[in-house]
């Protein structure tokens, strides 16, 4: 098990420091200490670390019952730039914030089929960061950090994509290519991990101690946010709801098991609900899973019958799954994110209440509120921001680094990521 340093602690405490003054701006170093129930003095000396670094700034007084006024500090917006990099497998999605989180910038490209080389990608994220900073016009050195969330199970440490079973990429050293490229300090993670955070600082999870994050796209996940912070799991694999079992010697999935959650609420999985509902539905888009699922979503606002039976069709399954998260983690509120929930929206909501609610036991049932992702943004961008925030505290004295920390474990040369066709594609 790997144990905190003074260091860790201290970059831990800096980061959520910094997390309440973006949240709260203007706040008072009392204000500071309560909410993240540091000393005072501790508080004291983090919020002076954070003005010298210019990342906030002292913005007056506020008068205190019978005390001195209390000096109030707030986020410096204009501090420097963040950058969120979402890969998924049909799209590469990048947006640039400010210190207050603010998106100042993004853009986009399409992954399309047969594109799945790590080059092919990297070429991708590549261009489109530049679009970005090129769009702020910013300097290059206001760039504190770029985080990257791409699929599938990855290594913080040593900046490899060591699984994306929608690419058949095993033990990618991704950070390594992007730093080829990309000339600001590197983090790397998953979308489930971002897309919590995400909803922890600004959506649907903030201000609960216990919360779920379900990522409906692609691919399917589960970011989980527990006792107040993220859930990461020993090796940083918390969270592949997706790939956990709902129907024995069903459908086959893409990461070669059968019956997992995804191969029937994922993307595709939703596309062969319709299919084998209505082979000849022209809501049925060939190969093509994001003019389907758009199709889809305005069959339900028309109340088509079709649609609507492979909404619910889908939600047999998808109740099922979120009820045994319900059982397992007894949550405060599940959060439905990503394209797909964003897509199908309220419809898949009202579904999803009255299927869990049929599966879960009544007692964590009551406890736990679904709802809707309200992150107007991309929140996996979002969520990718915080970890190049993270980055940036840690590396305070330290020289820039490339990517989150340096190599924990040598990887050994797997050419099966290079081999041309290699990829099974989005």
């Amino acid at each position: 098990m790997k144990r905190g340093t003074s260091r860790d602690i201290r970059t831990a405490n800096r980061y959520e420091v910094l997390r309440q003054i973006i949240a709260a701006s203007p706040t008072s170093r009392q204000e500071l200490a309560a909410a993240t129930g540091l000393s005072l003095a501790t508080v004291a000396t983090l919020v002076g670390e954070l003005l010298d670094l210019s990342m906030i700034t002292e913005v007056g007084f506020e008068d205190s019952a019978g005390g001195r006024p209390r000096g109030l500090v707030a986020v410096n917006a204009s501090g420097g730039a963040l950058i969120g990099v979402d890969i998924a497998e049909t799209y590469v999605h990048v947006e640039l914030f400010d210190l207050g989180l603010n998106v100042l910038a993004r853009a986009e490209e399409d992954v399309r089929p047969g594109e799945s080389l790590p080059e092919q990608v990297v070429g991708h994220v590549a261009a489109v960061v530049g679009q970005v900073v090129a769009q702020a016009g910013i300097e290059g050195a206001r760039v504190l950090g770029v985080g990257v969330s791409v699929p599938g199970q990855v290594d913080r440490d040593t900046g490899f994509s060591e699984y994306a079973p929608n690419w058949d990429w095993h033990d990618v050293p991704l950070l390594d290519l992007l730093t080829e490229h990309i000339a600001y300090p590197l983090y790397l993670d998953n979308p489930l991990r971002a897309s919590a955070v995400a909803e922890l600082w600004f959506g649907a999870a903030r201000g609960h101690g216990n919360a779920v994050v379900v990522n409906l796209g692609t691919g399917v996940g589960a970011g989980l946010v527990l006792g107040g912070g993220l859930h990461r799991g020993v090796s940083n694999s918390a969270g592949e709801w997706g790939h956990t079992t709902i129907v024995l010697d069903g459908r086959v999935c893409r990461c070669g098991k059968h019956g997992c959650v995804e191969a029937y609420v994922g993307a595709s999985g939703i596309m062969l609900n319709l299919r084998e509902l209505s082979p000849d539905s022209p809501l049925l888009h060939q190969d093509d899973q994001t003019a389907t699922i758009a199709a889809l979503a305005e069959g339900l606002r028309q109340n088509d019958p079709v649609a609507l039976n492979t909404l619910r069709d889908t939600v047999r399954y998808l109740g099922a799954g979120i009820a045994n998260l319900v059982n397992l983690f007894n949550p405060e509120v599940i959060v439905l994110s990503s394209w797909v929930a964003a897509a199908l929206g309220e419809s898949l909501v009202e579904e999803v209440r009255e299927a869990v609610a049929r599966h879960a036991l009544p007692r964590p049932m009551a406890a736990t509120e679904i709802v809707l992702s309200p992150i107007p943004t991309d929140p996996v961008c979002l969520g990718a921001a915080t970890f190049a925030l993270e980055g940036a505290l840690q590396s305070v004295g330290q020289k820039s680094p490339k990517r989150s920390t340096t190599p924990a474990r040598a990887k050994t040369h797997n050419p099966r990521w290079s081999e041309p066709g290699s990829g099974s594609g989005p």
